[in-house]
């Protein structure tokens, strides 16, 4: 994971894109209000949803475009976690989207309480394991603090540096950063992490995570990073 993957589409597509994803995941509710919000990094700088913008009504014009440094060049004003995504971008040269949610069910479980600081849940299904991996928990910080995004980039060179890199983190309270090449993928592990979060707060009593020899079956056969 040390060169960066150089994207060929179009800014003007990965707008389109920003607006298609965003817009479906408010209409399926794993956005609500003005909560969230989704980038893409460019070869010479990033797009990113303006702060307080629904996802659900997003205008590709009005997105907004920074530069490699942060500085905004034009659009509607830049969410307030740009310092975040840039950091994550940092941290991991191969992401090409970040997507923050405040997804109902993930949210929830912090509220009730992790599997554990390290994975927020346990590796219960296959999927999870090969299209989601190690989900750990950033404690609370107010919603736009700077010392999140240090805690997730340290998190995130932590673990590559264990040989399981991650795509997502939990910000306890807040919501999931997830992040992949495209805003479909991300969007992908998102929704893979939302619904492992659900199935884990419906069971009752709660299922047994896989177990090592059926994980180790998973990395063999997919490359999952677990």
């Amino acid at each position: 994971m040390n060169t960066p993957a150089h994207t060929t589409t179009p800014e003007s597509s990965l707008r389109e894109e920003i607006c298609r994803v965003g817009r479906s995941l408010y209409e399926r509710g794993y956005v609500h209000a003005a909560a969230g919000n989704i980038s893409v990094r460019l070869d010479d700088g990033f797009v990113i949803t303006p702060t307080d913008a629904c996802l659900g009504h997003l205008d590709p014009a009005r997105l907004a475009r920074v530069d490699a440094h942060g500085v905004q060049l034009e659009g509607d004003r830049a969410s307030k976690t740009l310092a975040l995504h840039r950091r994550i971008y940092a941290a991991d040269p191969q992401a090409r989207c970040v997507i923050h949610t405040h997804s109902t069910h993930l949210v929830a479980l912090t509220l009730q309480g992790v599997w554990s600081a390290d994975d927020i849940v346990p590796p219960i299904t296959p999927y999870f394991v090969m299209k989601v991996g190690h989900v750990p928990l950033i404690p609370y910080h107010r919603p736009g603090d700077p010392a999140v995004a240090e805690l997730v980039a340290q998190r995130i060179g932590a673990m590559a540096a264990r040989g399981t890199p991650i795509r997502a983190v939990m910000l306890d309270r807040l919501g999931p950063n997830v992040w992949h090449r495209s805003p479909a993928e991300a969007s992908a592990v998102l929704e893979e992490l939302e619904e492992t979060a659900r199935l884990w707060l419906l069971c009752q009593p709660r299922p047994a995570p896989l177990d090592e020899a059926q994980i180790e079956a998973l990395r063999r056969q997919f490359g999952a990073s677990w």
